[in-house]
């Protein structure tokens, strides 16, 4: 049986049938929290050209920040006072904090440190340099001639009808500041200039030259061929019919001259219960505070088991371990060289690893409840990992998954996930049947007897009560006065009573992880005065 391609090396072969060299390119507009859901299209986009350069491709990556697009409203996020800024291009906006150069560059910043953490390293545009440069003023000059047939695209291609005032460029008003609120009343193509009327009350001209931007729907084909695009991911909502790649396809081919790029359509990441992430709604979840909770190749893989056009569910909580876990697994499989593991799975691995990240070795979920029985004292932590068997050379790499527990733990787990070792034998013990009192006593002096424990000879050690003829088993039935013959234990009503002498609830973490991240004197002593505490 053949292996599946991975969708980034189908979309790698399809791409070269038509040339060697490309250039994939994604973008953003940096509105507001740059999330999960954005991350999408950039680790689409950075598959796509690992995969080029893996068949030899000529190929570059660039991310274009769309930092001219105008502040559309005043987000949620937002004070009120931000009112008088809707319609100014997002670089001419207040910083929210006031540490950061702009507007755009606040949101912007922590997103390009996050790409880093992910082993993503485009090479990044402003939109807004873009067009001060003066990237866009042969594309300008041409939609600004060619407006009519534009206007023609765009009524045959998305059914809506074009107003007789409109124009592909938005000037930028001098007085107001605002890029939504002008209309164009003439230009210049010698001049570079475009004259314009504003809805404050202004007129005036503007310069092609940095002094407004194209309309979306033509910015992008212009852009395409300005840049040299030939690979772009993108939303499904750019990609529905009549939509912006639609009319941005016929506007390529027909006004600019260039051909449109291959096309990779995505669908959505959905947070959970909310629905997909926005950040005008607020729904987001973003990436630089998801990198504080897992690490960097696991939202990798997130995205590069799936195909674009699957949508992704997404839930910070309890189902992010199971991700974890899946992650974990695979990487373990490929480290030990497994020959059952497929060229598939094999490259889903490759795809999501980010060159240059330091990883614990530690499972995430065991670290969770290594970090709970330390109390969240490193130096504990470190013993308690040593005790478990796992090296602790890589003292960076073992902070940074305790740091990422620590946040996963506050911010996200839900309640049953965490737990309280008790300084003192819980008052719940008191609770416990004469068998299962019986078990910690025998349970304390088999520790006692047999020294240091893996955690899947404490977990054999609690299943041997169901045999008879098994030294536990014995022990208890000694204490109870009956035959071993005679008991009928349930394993599970003794695991109960390891947590409540322990936790003092009757439910926990793995139980043999859990055993073997304590020192065995703790255990002795704490089995032994549970079994002796409250009422018989």
């Amino acid at each position: 049986m053949t292996d599946i391609i991975h969708w980034a090396d189908v979309i790698a072969e399809d791409t070269l049938k038509m040339s060697s060299k490309h250039l994939v390119a994604t973008g953003i507009t940096p509105s507001g929290h740059i999330h999960i859901g954005n991350m999408r299209e950039v680790v689409t986009a950075d598959a796509a050209y690992r995969a080029l350069l893996d068949k030899g491709a000529d190929a570059e990556f660039i991310y274009i920040a769309d930092t001219y697009d105008p502040l559309r409203k005043v987000y949620p996020f937002l004070p009120e006072s931000y009112a008088e800024h809707v319609g100014k291009p997002l670089s001419e906006v207040p910083c929210p904090c006031g540490k950061c150069a702009n507007y755009a560059e606040h949101f912007l910043k922590p997103f390009l440190e996050a790409l880093k953490s992910l082993g993503i390293n485009p090479k990044v545009y402003r939109a807004a340099e873009m067009y001060k440069s003066g990237m866009y003023v042969e594309a300008i000059k041409t939609a600004l001639r060619k407006r009519d047939e534009i206007a023609k695209i765009l009524e045959e291609v998305s059914g809506k009808t074009v107003l007789e005032d409109w124009s592909p460029f938005n000037p930028l008003c001098s007085e107001c500041g605002k890029i939504t609120t002008t209309k164009v009343t003439g230009f210049d193509v010698d001049a570079e200039t475009v004259d314009y009327e504003c809805s404050c009350g202004h007129r005036g001209t503007a310069l092609m030259k940095g002094g407004g931007k194209l309309t979306w729907r033509v910015d992008w084909p212009a852009r395409w061929g300005i840049l040299g695009i030939t690979i772009e991911p993108f939303g499904k909502d750019h990609a529905s019919r009549g939509g912006s790649y639609d009319t941005g396809i016929r506007i390529a081919n027909e006004i600019y001259a260039h051909q449109p790029p291959a096309p990779i359509v995505y669908e959505w990441i959905m947070l959970g219960q909310k629905g997909a992430m926005s950040s005008s709604t607020g729904v987001v979840v973003s990436i630089s505070d998801m990198l504080k909770v897992v690490p960097p190749e696991v939202l990798r893989y997130l995205i590069i088991r799936t195909k674009p056009e699957k949508h992704i569910k997404f839930d910070p909580g309890q189902p992010l371990l199971t991700l974890v876990d899946e992650y974990e697994r695979l990487r373990d499989r490929f480290r030990e060289e497994d020959p059952k593991l497929g060229a598939f799975d094999r490259r889903i691995y490759e795809l999501s690893r980010a060159s240059g990240i330091c990883q614990s070795e530690i499972p995430f979920k065991q670290m969770v409840m290594i970090f709970q029985v330390a109390r969240g004292d490193f130096d504990r932590i470190l013993n308690v990992v040593k005790r478990s068997g796992f090296e602790v050379e890589d003292k960076i790499a073992i902070r940074q998954l305790v740091e990422n527990v620590s946040n996963w733990l506050e911010q996200y787990a839900p309640s049953f996930a965490k737990f309280s070792v008790k300084e003192n034998v819980p008052a719940e013990v008191a609770t416990l049947s004469k068998l299962q009192k019986a078990f910690l006593a025998a349970f304390a002096d088999l520790i006692e007897e047999r020294g240091e424990l893996s955690g899947e000879a404490y977990h054999d050690l609690v299943y041997s009560a169901k045999t008879p003829d098994s030294e536990l088993t014995g022990k208890i039935a000694a204490t109870l006065g009956v035959l071993p013959e005679e008991l009928e234990v349930n394993p599970k009503e003794l695991f109960q009573a390891v947590y409540t002498a322990i936790l003092g609830q009757d439910s926990g973490p793995k139980a043999g992880w859990f055993l073997s991240s304590f020192e065995q004197p703790f255990l002795i002593e704490r089995f032994r005065e549970a079994s002796v505490t409250g009422p018989e």
